[in-house]
């Protein structure tokens, strides 16, 4: 059968270069912030920054969004940080929600797992979406910011100065070549990172010598989204086989290339369209289909040691290199952002000391070797390094079949969210101590029904709907009314222009509180965290808990805050 080539179901929009004006090949004044990359992370890092009211420029050297599916799956971290960018409908609206999995080893199933779920949840645990999809519905969200983001297509980054207080950049478009200077430059500029390599900064970890072939297919199948793993299938004897369906009926399909295969032949579509054929006879799929698009991917386990050279600060897969297995390359590089842009807004604000970034590199260097450690281990399992690790492998997947109990070996150990337990940030330990449930300083906000009570009238939420980009307090109390000193902190703080709220949580619908406050209508966001009249926690604006107290005191809620900040 013959399969003719289709463009994706997707048209997207080319934008021109510009030069701004220059004086003899510089552009005058200098940026605040300069972001090199225009994918989910600089997107990402982008808005971070303009919703703290920074305003930035950011390069790209494409004229569109990018071409092929690259990274497919959104975990719900991901997804609650785009929400609070305000970019989470256009996700939901196009992206296919999946909760789990199935594995079969030859013909037959090993493996169905299912990712945590549960009625607390207001986000489903992943979500497949097409990389051009993502970065189209950032980029939505940032023409929406004309006056704190401005964009520059098609202009590629060719030299680069660091200098301890900025750096001045070499720029090349089709309209000429300019220079332009930055108090600040975020590098989100991939996995071959010009900024990086031209800093001479190494990545360090494992590149594994195994490689897939990715294929995106147009395919119209009611099969349900999931993620389907065949190992030693007999449509592809000794290799591993992924599936996943996308939106507008696209389906990603990963297969190993077998030990001595040529990479380059590989890729050829004579040799990869009858893998497909036979994939898709063998997974019963008999409806026509059309080829899309082809590459071939190599599995690196790789980062930086730290993520910023003088005010040179590193993202994504500019700053780390992460299997595609358990999803945690875009899912990790839009929390590198989340992460770095509440601090680098509170130093170029002047609210915060440049020394507030080097907890950027200490919490996502952490983040990034749980990551590697997670994916290494889905590596050699998906792609056996050695004899040893196939032998154990197979070993694994044949017990399987009859023996429920290593079935948990197989499992893919999907990306969720990082806590910071090592974090220097975290504070007041002595206070934490003190509860006996709830999430610890360094964990994310674990999510919860709300209903919000005071103006004109109540509606249903959720705990994360509470978080914005500021220092969030959570007072739990009877009525939701904080005491009277935490109000008087809360003005005083918020008069020196610090990003400051205290949000009452009350146990009970008759609260008398005037302002807006949240009422645990269900009853299990006290216990779930460890809450009595009088606790409170302190958020940080990227929603990890900075510091908790079992009964608030207000000195030293304060002095916690500047700590963070000095």
């Amino acid at each position: 059968m013959t399969h003719q080539f289709i463009p994706y179901p997707f048209i997207a929009q080319l934008y021109p270069a510009q030069i701004p004006t220059l004086k003899d090949g510089v552009e005058s004044p200098t940026h605040l912030v300069v972001v090199v990359g225009g994918g989910p992370v600089g997107y990402t890092t982008a808005l971070g920054l303009a919703s703290h009211g920074v305003r930035v420029v950011l390069i790209e050297a494409d004229d569109s969004v990018c071409a092929g599916s690259r990274a497919i799956c959104i975990s719900r971290r991901s997804l609650e940080i785009v929400e609070r960018l305000g970019a989470v409908d256009g996700f939901l609206k196009i992206g296919l929600p999946w909760t789990g999995g199935r594995s079969f080893y030859k013909d037959t199933e090993v493996l169905h797992f299912k990712m945590p779920q549960d009625e607390n949840q207001k986000l489903p645990p992943m979500l497949n979406l097409a990389q051009y999809h993502i970065e189209q519905i950032l980029l939505e969200r940032v023409l929406q910011m004309p006056e704190l983001i401005e964009i520059r297509w098609q202009t590629q980054v060719t030299a680069v100065d660091s200098r301890e207080d900025g750096a001045r950049l070499t720029l090349a478009t089709p309209e000429g070549s300019y220079q332009l200077d930055a108090d600040w430059v975020v590098a989100a500029d991939g996995g071959r990172s010009f900024l990086r390599e031209s800093l001479g900064l190494p990545l360090k970890g494992t590149s594994y010598e195994g490689r897939y072939v990715i294929v995106d297919i147009l395919l119209d199948t009611d099969r349900p989204a999931e993620r389907l793993a065949y190992f030693n299938p007999p449509c592809n004897p000794d290799s591993t086989v992924l599936v996943h369906k996308q939106p507008d009926n696209v389906w990603r399909i990963d297969y190993q290339l077998r030990d001595g295969e040529d990479p380059d032949e590989a890729i050829k579509p004579e040799n990869v369209m009858p893998r497909v054929e036979s994939l898709l006879e063998m997974m019963g799929e008999k409806g026509a289909w059309s080829p899309i698009w082809i590459t071939i991917y190599k599995a690196n386990a790789l980062t930086l040691e730290r993520y910023q050279k003088n005010r040179i600060l590193f993202a994504g897969d500019a700053a780390h290199l992460v299997p595609i297995f358990g999803v945690r390359g875009a899912n990790s590089g839009i929390d590198d952002a989340d992460n770095l842009s509440w601090k680098l807004a509170l130093v170029v604000k002047g609210l915060a000391s440049e020394q507030l970034l080097e907890s950027y590199s200490d919490e996502r260097v952490a983040a990034a070797h749980e990551n590697l450690s997670y994916g290494t281990k889905s590596t050699e399992f998906m792609a056996p390094p050695s004899f040893a690790f196939a032998l154990m492998r197979q070993a694994v997947l044949s017990l399987a079949v009859k023996h429920a109990g290593v079935r948990s070996l197989i499992n893919p150990r999907q990306s969720s969210a990082i806590s910071y337990t090592g974090s220097p940030l975290n504070a007041a330990p002595e206070r934490s101590a003190e509860f006996t449930a709830g999430p610890v300083p360094g964990a994310v906000l674990p999510e919860c029904p709300l209903t919000f009570i005071g103006g004109s009238a109540s509606h249903e939420g959720h705990v994360t709907d509470l978080l914005a980009p500021r220092f969030t307090a959570l007072y739990f109390s009877e009525d939701g009314t904080p005491v009277a000193e935490l109000q008087v902190l809360e003005a005083s703080l918020q008069a020196r222009g610090l990003p400051f709220k205290l949000v009452g949580i009350s146990r009970n619908s008759g609260a008398s509180a005037s302002a807006l406050h949240g009422w645990d209508h269900t009853g299990r966001l006290f216990p779930m965290y460890g809450a009595v009249d009088g606790t409170l926690y302190l958020v940080r604006p990227d929603g990890h808990v900075l510091a908790r107290w079992l009964h608030a005191v207000p000195a030293e809620i304060s002095a916690v805050i500047h700590q963070t900040l000095a």
